[in-house]
């Protein structure tokens, strides 16, 4: 495996197995990329604001602190100078009716407080610039204008790290595990989603990628196989009207890469199903993408979620998303071509498969709901 182009770190255990992962759970991608030229390292200072606001937030934080901080200093440097020049520094003995370039400017200390006020515009009113003191008018014209840009920036870093898309993305939840099982006559993949906030995500469209991860011929280097995956609801692929939880499915038809799949195989393949969700905040009109995966021992055979969505007696529908990863076996073929060529015949036992640690659940009253 060439450990030049990528490193594949992030693992999950299942029952004692390590599962390599190109895309956690959360949706973040692991991979790390190793032995990037140094020169290449300018092509992110180029793109400076995007590297910033990507940046972890101990790192923006430290970068505004040491920003202001290091600014002020400079500055203090500056008019430290221009107070040496003019005679004004108390070790400097000036007399009596001395005129000095800033007033109570007498030493670095006092140079550096001066110039976190005029760069802060804080006017404590105890130091003043001389207007007879060509040198201070002209650095406070410099330094005035440059602490208004890097405020500017750095609270644009601030803002536009406080938004980023992948935040709204957070309250975007899907269901642990995948499941297969009959529905409206096909043989589907269904994965539940659901977005936990009232504001809406418009023009959502979800979409899935197959991943086979395989070695070439000569055993060096990784080669990712990537297969679309359709994903729809009831009404179709497009624009999801993402009101509520959403139960999307995939056909398994002969063009399905899960179609020559069993139940009795399917925990030996060797793949992972990434899902994605693109969609825009109704709030601030910003797109996000979300992702997840499923690898084999995530996707349950002869399973269907349970139902979270019911109307009150005061006409409101209510979801319970204490069911929404429960699941419940349901009588379901062994592989798709039983399903599709022997109709009602070599179907799993409604006892299920092994549900490996979920809990079965009966629906009643539920005592705690969330109100859509």
């Amino acid at each position: 495996m060439n450990r030049l182009l990528l490193l594949f770190i992030s693992s999950v255990s299942w029952r004692g197995n390590h599962e390599t992962r190109l895309v956690s759970k959360g949706g973040n991608c692991n991979t790390e990329y190793g032995n990037i030229k140094y020169s290449k390292h300018f092509a992110f200072m180029a793109d400076f604001w995007t590297t910033v606001t990507e940046s972890q937030w101990r790192v923006v934080l430290l970068t505004v602190f040491a920003s202001f901080t290091l600014s002020w200093f400079f500055f203090a440097l500056l008019w430290y100078w221009v107070a040496h020049t003019n005679g004004d520094l108390v070790w400097q003995n000036p007399p009596a009716d001395h005129i000095p370039c800033v007033v109570n400017v007498f030493g670095l200390t006092s140079a550096f407080l001066f110039s976190l006020e005029t760069q802060t515009s804080l006017g404590y009113g105890l130091r003043a610039p001389n207007p007879y003191c060509p040198g201070a008018v002209t650095l406070m014209i410099i330094q005035v204008p440059f602490g208004f840009l890097l405020h500017s920036f750095l609270t644009g870093v601030i803002i536009a790290k406080i938004s980023l898309p992948k935040r709204r993305g957070k309250t975007i939840k899907f269901s642990k595990m995948a499941v297969i099982s009959p529905k409206n006559g096909s043989l589907c993949l269904s994965v539940r989603v659901a977005n936990l906030r009232k504001s809406l995500m418009v023009g959502s469209q979800i979409y899935g990628k197959l991943l086979r991860m395989t070695n070439a011929p000569d055993g060096e280097a990784i080669i990712i196989d990537q297969v679309n995956i359709d994903f729809m609801v009831e009404s179709g692929k497009d624009n999801l009207f993402f009101i509520c939880p959403l139960t999307i499915y995939h056909v398994i038809n002969k063009s399905s890469p899960f179609f020559e799949m069993a139940v009795d195989t399917l925990q030996n393949q060797e793949f992972e199903l990434v899902v994605f969700l693109d969609s825009t905040a109704e709030s601030t009109s910003s797109s996000c993408q979300v992702r997840t995966s499923f690898t084999p021992r995530e996707i349950m055979w002869g399973y269907d979620f349970l139902p979270i969505i019911a109307k009150s007696k005061e006409g409101k529908y209510k979801v319970d998303f204490t069911n929404f990863s429960k699941v419940v076996p349901v009588s379901t073929a062994h592989c798709a071509s039983c399903f599709y060529n022997i109709s009602g015949h070599h179907h799993h036992s409604r006892d299920g498969y092994d549900n490996r640690g979920f809990e079965v659940i009966e629906m009643s009253e539920p005592s705690s709901v969330t109100n859509m």
